[in-house]
């Protein structure tokens, strides 16, 4: 099924929505004047080191702190090149790794990874990774064996879904053109001024063109020249037919906003009660610690005599809406599900199957842990960027 992805301006941020056909089923609200931003990197420096916790508080650029793991990033690049334990004081180069939250700083690492369509170059570790998604044994193998040569001792690459299948020259362009960014940004980088930025990641609509997969994404629409501008200049740096799927929505009698309904959409997606067709539905409450998502009969067992097996047919609906909620609201971290209690183990085994089918279709990493003993299922989703209700205050 092909995909749109729509980006709209409303007041002081821009909008960026991915559609199949008419359901959205991801959107993000940037600020146009947004601060750090996930992918940046800096030349930092090191104002506090909390010992119990094993982490570092770096400050960047407009006096921001962003928080670092000494677990995590054993080995920094600092800027007088030599190797010793983090210090406060110590200027290093870091990148935004996770967006902060109401109670959490920014999330830094110093392991940079640099993005690109097909490939991904990461710090820390020198190995090939492909992406599980590419099944095809003989596609995988092709695709280590053309990025080997390029790994270095202090970094490897991650082959994303996209490049299979891609001509091998398209490919190889991409590693290199990775391979200078790097270069430049950590051997540069260091003879910065403190503070400095380095490097700038892309505009959240520019990052969903890039990270959707090319064969799902039918067209591109925005109705602001600027923005249709910036598109057009990524594009142009990616195959010839990508540029065709681009277009500037000029229709006077009707706006963009209005046509996809994005902005009803939004604020639908942030109601406590999410509606299923079989007259169940959702209720979806985040917290500090969780996201509790109930599961609710409502109307849907109205004169069924045989409520095991509609039980059943309404917790298989809600895990297939669950999936598109968390995507749609960007929900992470502990999600804990509390289904329709049902007898039979069959059933539940129907139920948690069908729950891995869908996460498996998120881009971000989404996992199903299990079900309880008081029958509650415990999922996890990587945390990158703020929750949708986060974004739109």
């Amino acid at each position: 099924m092909g995909s749109s992805i729509i980006v709209i301006r409303s007041g002081d941020r821009i909008i960026t929505s991915l559609y199949e056909d008419k359901e959205m089923i991801t959107v993000r609200s940037d600020k146009t004047e947004a601060k750090a931003a996930v992918g940046n990197i800096y030349l930092g420096k090191v104002r506090n080191i909390v010992k119990n916790i094993n982490a570092a508080f770096v400050e960047i650029s407009g006096k921001e702190i962003c928080y670092l793991s000494l677990n995590e990033n054993p080995d920094p690049i600092f800027a007088d090149l030599k190797k010793h334990p983090i210090r406060v004081g110590d200027e290093v180069i870091v990148q935004i790794a996770k967006d902060a939250t109401k109670t959490k700083a920014l999330n830094g690492t110093t392991n940079i990874s640099l993005t690109g369509r097909y490939a991904v170059l990461v710090k820390g570790k020198n190995t090939v990774g492909v992406s599980s998604k590419i099944a095809d044994e003989a596609e995988r193998n092709r695709l280590k064996e053309l990025i080997k040569p390029y790994t270095e001792e202090d970094y490897g690459f991650i082959v994303r879904t996209n490049a299979a299948f891609v001509p091998e020259e398209e490919l190889i362009a991409e590693v290199k053109k990775l391979k200078e960014e790097y270069d430049s940004i950590t051997k540069n980088g260091i003879h910065r001024t403190c503070y400095s930025l380095l490097f700038s990641a892309p505009p959240q609509y520019i990052s969903e063109i890039r990270d959707g997969y090319s064969s799902e994404i039918e067209s591109i629409k925005t109705d602001d020249r600027e923005i249709y501008e910036e598109i057009k200049r990524y594009l142009e740096t990616c195959p010839k037919d990508e540029l065709a799927k681009l277009e500037f929505y000029e229709d006077d009698s009707i706006s963009l906003s209005t046509l996809y309904g994005i902005e009803s959409k939004l604020q639908k997606a942030l109601f406590e009660r999410s509606w299923l067709s079989s007259g169940a539905y959702l209720i979806i409450q985040p917290t500090e610690a969780l996201v509790s998502i109930d599961v609710n009969t409502g109307k849907a067992i109205t004169g069924k005599e045989d409520t095991e097996e509609t039980f059943l047919k309404v917790n298989l609906e809600a895990a297939e809406e669950i999936g598109r909620q968390l995507r749609l609201r960007n929900l992470s971290g502990i999600i804990i599900v509390d289904f329709i209690d049902m007898k039979k183990e069959e059933h539940k085994n129907l139920l948690l199957k069908k729950l891995r089918e869908v996460l498996s279709k998120d881009h971000i990493p989404a996992k199903l842990v299990d079900m309880t003993a008081l029958n509650l299922v415990e999922i996890t989703r990587q945390r990158i960027h703020r929750p949708l209700y986060e974004q739109i205050k």
